[in-house]
This record gives structure tokens, C-alpha cells and sequence, in this order.
């Protein structure tokens, strides 16, 4: 009977969780515009430049299991509210950064932002798959991914406004490029933060009592003891890494005089085609799933990636850019749906399985110094076969490794 009392009161809090999904979306998304536009800054290579990506990632692996273990223990909400504080002052150490035109300032900043944001992820994607029938919950988790998707369109095309400027004053003028976006965005994380503290969402607890009693083995050993979880921490790391490395080299591959042959500004623009192809994707994915399973549609959308892929590597020019830029529309569902295939049947350890998957988002950090020494010894085309590679155990995943055992 409770049940019927508590179902339809979980409109309200999807609707208010989907500006978090937004939030953490445009800022993981302006990294793709800070890579090219710090590397002219700062005359860096491939390698250094994709340092951008690893301080910001790498906070997922260092920060998810102890924000695992601060959501277990202060709550869903209490962690959304920590997490938001945090991130904003990630984007306070910018301006700082900025002004003593430091590059290790600048990953610092980048550092502690992606630890504020993990919180936020650890926090939010498990309590959305709780928010309603296990059933649906891959259909509801890719409905507010596809508004952190809105986030990834909208980024590039403000980044290419505000800080893909060509400044003739130097350097400095072209670092402090950055200042008042990230100002704005530490204003607006704090804002979400006072709504969040304010706001009564529905307490749901990680307790399923015909779990509880699993051969009374401590929670945070136990939770390893799920295969399906583990491969899906692998797939979460390579489609980060594959995602993450595509966006952070397409604007660079765009102004290569045999492929786009566009300046940075227009290239930065055409980047938001690559994430609204995302978009589009997870709003009609979250209809598709209501009707064909999750795992199927995940395994057409990796071998989709891997063709597109492959086209772009051996054709190159025009088409290379665009076959990139679909794979977008690929990536959309696979994020949510390996997030919520693994969290499958987990119960009360949901939490701490979130924190294992969060984890894994470390990918986002070494694919792409993966993708950048091959891009700085065989040529920045031919390094694509990085992602090619992990979208192919995506599809593995998909047939057969999303299975609990």
C-alpha cells in the first residue's frame, strides 16, 4: 500500500535531479574547448594538452569510492549538496589560475571541480534507478542523461563564443579568456546547492533484506563478488575513454587543412553536433528501451561506432569528420543503460556499486593520453583506432557480459 502513496512523488525530484545531469554535462563538455585552447596558450603537445582530461578524470578513480562511502553514510541528498559545493569551487581556482597564467594552477582547478562532480555522479545515477520500478530504470536514467547531454550541446558552442577568441594581446589575455565563464558557472553550482539543501526529496534506502543476509559478508567486499558489475566497470572505462578522446580530438582533426580545414572557432562550434547527436540519441533511446531490451540496443550501438569509425580511419577528409561526428549519435544510450545493466540486482549494495562504476570514468583520463601518443608519433587520424577498439568490448558487454551470474 505505501507504494502507491510514494509513486507519483517521484515526478517532482526527477524533474529537479535532471538540472544536476545539465550542470555536470556543459562542464565536462568545456574540456574539449579548454584542450585546444590551452594548448595554443601554453604551446603545449598532444600529450600535454591531454593532461586536461587525466587531472579531471582521475578524480573519478581517486575521489568514487570514499564519495561511495559519504552517500552510504549521510544520505542521497546530503551528497548532491556536498558534491555541488565542491565543484564550485573547482570552478573558483580558475580565475587564480588564470591570472598567474599557470598550466599546473589550471589541471589543479580541473582536479578538484571533477572531484565535486563525481560526488555528484556517485550520488544522483543510483538514485535515479531507484526512483521507480527496477524495470524502467534504465528507460528513466537515460531520460536524465539526455539532459546532461543538452549540457555537452550547449558547451562547445558557448566555449567556442566565449573562449575560442582570437586575442592578438598574448598569452595572458588569452588565458583570462576563461575567468568569467567559470565564475558564472561557481555561481550558478552554489545556487543549485541552497535549492538542493532546501528542497524534501524522498529518503530511499540501499536495504534489500533478501540481499542482506549474503553469507554475512562485509559490504565492501561483497560488492566485488558481482561479475556483471565488474565488466561493467570496464565497459563505463572504455566508453568514457573513447568518448572522452573523440571530443577532446576532433577540433584539433577539424582544422587539418585535409579533413575540415576550419579554424578553431568554427571548429568549436561543429563540436556541439558531435554531443547533440548524443542528445537526440538518449531522448529516442529512452523510448526505444521501453519497448526492446537495453542490452540489445546498446550492442547495435557499439558495432554502429566501430563501423563509423573505421570509415573516418580509412577514407579520411570530409567524411572522416563526419563519420566522427555520428558516432555521437551512438554513444547516447551507452553511458545510463552499462550504468544501470550493472547496478541490476545489486540491492543494498547499490550504492557501493555506484561508487565502483564511478571509478571506472577514470578512463576519461588515460585514453586519451593513449589516443595523444599515437596522435603525436603515427598521425592524429590514425590514433582513432583507440576508441574503434574499446567501442568493440562495448559490444561484447551488450551480448553477453551485462548477464548477473
Amino acid at each position: 500500500m505505501p507504494q502507491h502513496v510514494h509513486t507519483p512523488q517521484y515526478g517532482k525530484p526527477l524533474a529537479v535531479l535532471t538540472s544536476l545531469f545539465f550542470m555536470w554535462g556543459l562542464i565536462t563538455s568545456l574540456n574539449d574547448i579548454l584542450v585546444p585552447h590551452l594548448k595554443g596558450v601554453f604551446s603545449l603537445s598532444y600529450v600535454q594538452a591531454a593532461l586536461v582530461q587525466f587531472s579531471f578524470f582521475t578524480a573519478y578513480f581517486v575521489v568514487s569510492l570514499p564519495a561511495g562511502r559519504l552517500v552510504q553514510a549521510c544520505g542521497y541528498q546530503r551528497g548532491i549538496v556536498a558534491g555541488l559545493c565542491t565543484a564550485g569551487i573547482g570552478c573558483l581556482l580558475f580565475y587564480p589560475a588564470a591570472a598567474s597564467l599557470s598550466y599546473p594552477a589550471f589541471l589543479g582547478a580541473l582536479f578538484v571541480l571533477a572531484a565535486g562532480i563525481t560526488v555528484l555522479q556517485v550520488a544522483a545515477n543510483p538514485y535515479v534507478t531507484r526512483l521507480g520500478p527496477a524495470k524502467t530504470a534504465s528507460s528513466r536514467l537515460n531520460l536524465t542523461q539526455a539532459f546532461n547531454a543538452l549540457g555537452t550541446t550547449v558547451a562547445p558552442l558557448l566555449g567556442a563564443m566565449l573562449i575560442l577568441v582570437d586575442s592578438h594581446d598574448g598569452a595572458v589575455a588569452e588565458a583570462s579568456a576563461v575567468q568569467l565563464p567559470y565564475l558564472v558557472l561557481a555561481g550558478l553550482l552554489f545556487a543549485i546547492a541552497v535549492v538542493f539543501a532546501l528542497l524534501r526529496l524522498p529518503a530511499i534506502k540501499d536495504e534489500h533484506p533478501q540481499q542482506a543476509a549474503a553469507a554475512g559478508e562485509v559490504v565492501r567486499h561483497s560488492v566485488w563478488q558481482y561479475r556483471h558489475l565488474l565488466l561493467g566497470a570496464v565497459a563505463i572505462f572504455v566508453y568514457v575513454g573513447a568518448e572522452v578522446s573523440i571530443g577532446s580530438f576532433l577540433v584539433s582533426l577539424m582544422e587539418q587543412p585535409d579533413i575540415g580545414g576550419l579554424n578553431q572557432a568554427a571548429a568549436g562550434r561543429l563540436l556541439a553536433v558531435y554531443w547533440g547527436c548524443a542528445m537526440v540519441g538518449r531522448f529516442l533511446g529512452s523510448v526505444v528501451m521501453r519497448h526492446v531490451a537495453a542490452s540489445k540496443v546498446l550492442a547495435c550501438n557499439a558495432l554502429l561506432s566501430v563501423l563509423l569509425i573505421a570509415v573516418a580511419v580509412l577514407c579520411g577528409g570530409k567524411l572522416a569528420m563526419w563519420s566522427l561526428l555520428a558516432v555521437g549519435l551512438c554513444n547516447s544510450i551507452m553511458f545510463p543503460t552499462i550504468f544501470s545493466l550493472a547496478l541490476n540486482g545489486l540491492g543494498r549494495f547499490t550504492s557501493a556499486g555506484s561508487g565502483v562504476l564511478c571509478m571506472a570514468i577514470v578512463g576519461g583520463a588515460l585514453m586519451p593520453l593513449l589516443q595523444a601518443s599515437l596522435a603525436d608519433s603515427l598521425g592524429l587520424l590514425l590514433s582513432f583506432v583507440v576508441p574503434l577498439l574499446c567501442y568493440l568490448f562495448i559490444f561484447y558487454y551488450g551480448i553477453a557480459g551485462h548477464k548477473p551470474r
